[in-house]
């Protein structure tokens, strides 16, 4: 009844929210894009998507088939590798960005493992822009972190959203005194967003925290100290959105290869394609 084709289509457009994006993901047409989701509507009888001109968003069914298209392709990926006969080995230096410490990663990879334990996975969590640094160092084989700004097109799109001021409920920010701001050190990316887009402002900052640890600047921002920027989805609990303040644009995470991928890059990188929605849940 599900074609796995036009399921991993459909899970594509969900992580993006573009149809335009999934279809350069998925090496295709935007066109083709459109009649996989069609086909699928057809297939289940129900709207998958609410999308117009401008935007592009998940009905409620379409969030309820998200858990069945992604248990459908695992499958199929078992499938595949047991028929094949194929089981890789080696040592895989994966590097995932600090964003995703309170996510459901660890479902992705700890699924990885199961299915190929003959791997040697080696785990790095840092600031995205220090992961740049390693891949392009040689020092990583794969990596999961921002892109760098817009005119970043390096890697493959994994998940989309926008970032957001965040902070302790009931924390107000007084428009005639310096931003109390909670960041990562340098070579953060969030951190040279938000100092970019208050100085574009003409709005005076103060750092109030620094820290190397997402679970860091959560605490110091719990405990009402200042304001952070962060991925919409990706709010950890007890934080909320704290407004009067310039918007932060738009940030996407992508997976990136180095120079020489290790045989086990491809297959991790397609698990964690496959489970991206969840990147943006909560653990």
């Amino acid at each position: 009844m599900y074609d796995p084709v036009q399921l991993r289509t459909f899970l594509t457009v969900a992580q993006t929210l573009s149809f335009t994006q999934a279809a350069a993901r998925l090496g295709v047409r935007q066109s083709t894009v459109s009649q996989h989701v069609r086909r699928l509507e057809g297939a289940t009888g129900r709207p998958l998507f609410a999308r117009d001109t401008h935007s592009v968003a998940l009905t409620e069914d379409g969030e309820a088939l998200l858990g069945f298209a992604r248990t459908i392709l695992e499958a199929h990926e078992r499938a595949a590798a047991f028929f094949t006969g194929t089981r890789l080995r080696g040592r895989l230096r994966f590097g995932a960005s600090e964003d995703f410490v309170l996510t459901r990663l660890p479902e992705i990879l700890e699924g990885f493992r199961h299915e190929h334990p003959e791997v040697d996975l080696e785990l790095s969590v840092e600031l995205s822009g220090t992961l740049h640094e390693r891949l392009d160092a040689g020092r990583l084989d794969l990596v999961l972190a921002k892109r760098r700004g817009p005119q970043d097109e390096r890697g493959r799109l994994v998940w989309r959203d926008r970032m957001v001021w965040i902070g302790a409920e009931g924390v107000r920010v007084d428009p005639e005194r310096p931003v109390p701001l909670i960041v990562f050190p340098p070579p953060g990316i969030t951190r040279a967003r938000a100092l970019e887009v208050l100085e574009r402002d003409g709005r005076a900052w103060r750092i109030a925290c620094t820290s190397g640890s997402l679970s860091g600047l959560v605490a110091a921002a719990r405990a009402g100290l200042g304001v952070m920027a962060h991925t919409r989805g990706l709010i950890p609990p007890g934080l909320v959105r704290v407004g009067g303040l310039p918007e932060l644009g738009p940030v996407e995470f992508a997976l990136l290869q180095g120079r020489r991928p290790a045989p086990a890059a491809e297959a991790l990188a397609a698990a964690v394609l496959r489970g991206a929605d969840r990147l943006s849940r909560p653990a």
